[in-house]
Formats: C-alpha cells, structure tokens, sequence
C-alpha cells in the first residue's frame, strides 16, 4: 500500500491574513499616511457606528480645521459640533473635545504609551485603545470593534450574541491568542478591512477568504447563524411627535437654542423644540418673553435614531420685538445660512430646505400678537 499523501500544515492565522491585506486591503486611507496616535484616535473616533466612505471627508475637515491634539483642545466645542453634525452620535464630538484637553493637560499634549492610560481617556475603550497603540506604535494589542466581531466569531465558531458579556469574554481571549509578533499596524488594519469585505453580514465570500479552510461557523454550515443577532425587545420601535418652532425676527433671522448635554443632539444648535398638543405661542411667551404671531405649519420631516422614530412637525411664528431676547451662551439670532452654529443633519435639512425655496413675494410670516 502507498504512504498516505502528507497534508501541506496551514500557515498561521495572521499570516494568511496579512498575506490577503497586501493584495486586497485598504493603503491608502488619510489616517494611514502618516499614522499618528492623533490621526488615528481621530479616525477610530469617527469610525465608530459610521462607515469609512462617510467618515473620510469629515475626517480631512477636521484636519484642515485642527491639524494636532493641541488647536482641537484649544478650539470652542462649538467649533467641534459644527464640524461634527451630520455624523450622529454626537456624545462622540463632546467627548473627542475633551479627550483632547485631558491630553494636553495631563499628558503633555501627546497621547500616552500606556494602553490602560489610554483607555482612561474619555470617549476611548478597549478596543479603540488598542487600535491607535497598534496602529500608531505597532504595539502588541488585540482589538474588538464589531467587523473584527464577526470575524473571529465564525472563525472560532463562537456562539451567540457577540455583545453578551459571557460571549464578548471569549472573543477577546481568540482575538488575542492570534496575535502576531510583527506587523501589528498592518494586522488591525487587515482584520477590519476583511470584516468590513469578505466577512459580510449577510453573504459572506467563503470561497476566496483566506481564512476559509479552518473556519469553524463554514465547517460547520452556520455563517448564517454566528454571529448570533442580538435579542430584540419585547416592545415596539416607540415613535415621537416634536414640534419644532421656526421663530422669526423682523430682520428674517431664526431664533436658536444649545441642547443640553444630555438627550438627543445634545450640545448642538436647535430651533426651540416643543413636546405636541403645547401651545407654540404660550412656549414663547413663557421661555423666552416674546409675543408671536399665528404659526404657520410646514411640511413634516420624519427621522430615525437607533432606538426610536421622530417626526418633527416645524412652525413658522413671527415674533417681535427681538430687542426683548438678548443673545447668550445658550441662545442666538441667526441667518438661515449661517454655517457657524453646529446644527443636528435633519435641522440643517430643514433649513437649507427652507432656504431654496424661498417664499413668493406675497406670502409673509404671520404677524404677531399685540401685546
């Protein structure tokens, strides 16, 4: 009988990975030439929940605008959230504006070495901490973010939601027993782009992925199954009606307020927002001592945030005399085109939508009340 034929051993995990990046991965992204601690913290930032096509421009605007840690610290957070609307979760520029304070004033301006240092910093995590050390210094640490997820769920065939406690513990034990020894700039870059290519969610490329011979979820028939989604909530997506109260001037200028901190848009510049049944005319009165006019109902404008549905109803009301409101740090007298104040992505729709279309010479804001 002849010896049985000896099966070539496979090469090491990172190996093959590293071998497909050189060919099919991504080179050329703004934040990999150079690759500073700050360009990548800035691009890890911005990456999170938001893809790399809608994060470029964004990116290269900031870098125009705040080119170090330092003009980002120094910068009013406003500047930080006019910059940053139209990205979403906006939690991520606050904390961006004050991660780059605590690195100037607890760190010298230059983002610690330290991954536990870094992960004390506002706004980053663990996986966000270990893709700027890898990537900015080449230093030996696993990441987590949720292309790498699914890539090392299939891969090890580990069941179940990835954002469970009991699973997430399992996957950073196999994302950090297939670490190299070199290359590990490279190596998170290659990883995340094959998640975000071959690895898809829905129809992934088996056939030509490196990976492919020794990955469990194929073997075994359940790329469809791993990773396990996550558990829905027993209640409906909850929908909200606001009213949003377009409150003009006599010179046309619209009336603004900051949101709080907390909530949705929270920092950003926002016509005044009204819960619906109130009355918009008592809301001004009351808030802000204005008498205004009958409002004038427009269009509705629906929005989706990841937990819930908004339609937001705007009111055209005119109110006089502006002299009464005086401009503070919390509210002002804008121009409709005024790219100074940063506006939530749908207020900003509204507006420029307000703006191109213009309104017919005869039709005027109605008159306010007299007093």
């Amino acid at each position: 009988m002849p010896p049985a034929k000896k099966t070539a051993a496979l090469a090491p995990f990172a190996d093959r990975l590293l071998t497909w990046f050189d060919v099919h991965g991504r080179h050329d992204l703004p934040w990999q030439h150079p690759r500073t601690p700050y360009r990548v913290w800035l691009s890890e930032i911005m990456l999170q929940q938001t893809q790399v096509t809608t994060v470029i421009p964004y990116f290269e605007r900031f870098l125009q605008r705040f080119p170090d840690v330092a003009s980002l610290a120094a910068a009013p957070v406003d500047d930080v959230l006019a910059l940053w609307a139209g990205l979403g979760y906006y939690a991520r520029a606050r904390n961006l504006h004050r991660c780059a304070q605590a690195v100037v004033n607890e760190h010298g301006g230059e983002f610690p070495r330290d991954i536990e240092a870094m992960q004390a910093l506002p706004g980053i995590g663990r996986s966000t901490a270990g893709a700027i050390l890898s990537q900015a210094h080449g230093d030996r640490h696993a990441i987590l973010d949720g292309n790498v997820r699914r890539v090392l769920s299939r891969h090890a065939a580990v069941e179940g939601w990835p954002g469970a406690p009991a699973v997430q513990k399992k996957l950073w034990t196999v994302s950090e027993s297939l670490l190299p020894q070199a290359r590990m700039a490279d190596y998170t870059q290659a990883i995340m782009d094959l998640g975000a290519s071959l690895c898809s969610t829905r129809k992934p490329a088996c056939a030509i992925c490196p990976l492919t011979q020794d990955c469990g979820a194929r073997i075994a028939g359940l790329t469809a199954q791993i990773p396990g989604a996550k558990p829905k909530p027993k209640q409906e997506r909850p929908e909200r009606v606001t009213q949003v109260l377009l409150i003009e001037n006599g010179q046309g200028e619209l009336l603004l307020e900051r949101r709080p901190p907390a909530g949705i848009w929270g920092g950003l510049w926002c016509p005044p927002l009204l819960d619906e049944g109130l009355d918009p005319a008592a809301a001004c009165r009351e808030r802000y001592a204005l008498e205004a006019g009958p409002a004038q109902a427009l269009p509705p404008l629906h929005h989706a945030f990841s937990h819930f549905d908004l339609e937001l109803r705007p009111l055209r009301l005119r109110a006089e005399p502006a002299s009464s409101l005086r401009e503070t740090a919390e509210l002002a007298w804008i121009k409709m085109d005024d790219p100074t104040k940063g506006l939530p992505a749908p207020i900003r729709k509204l507006l420029d939508a307000r703006r191109k279309a213009g309104l017919p010479e005869n039709e005027k804001c109605p008159e306010p009340f007299t007093a």
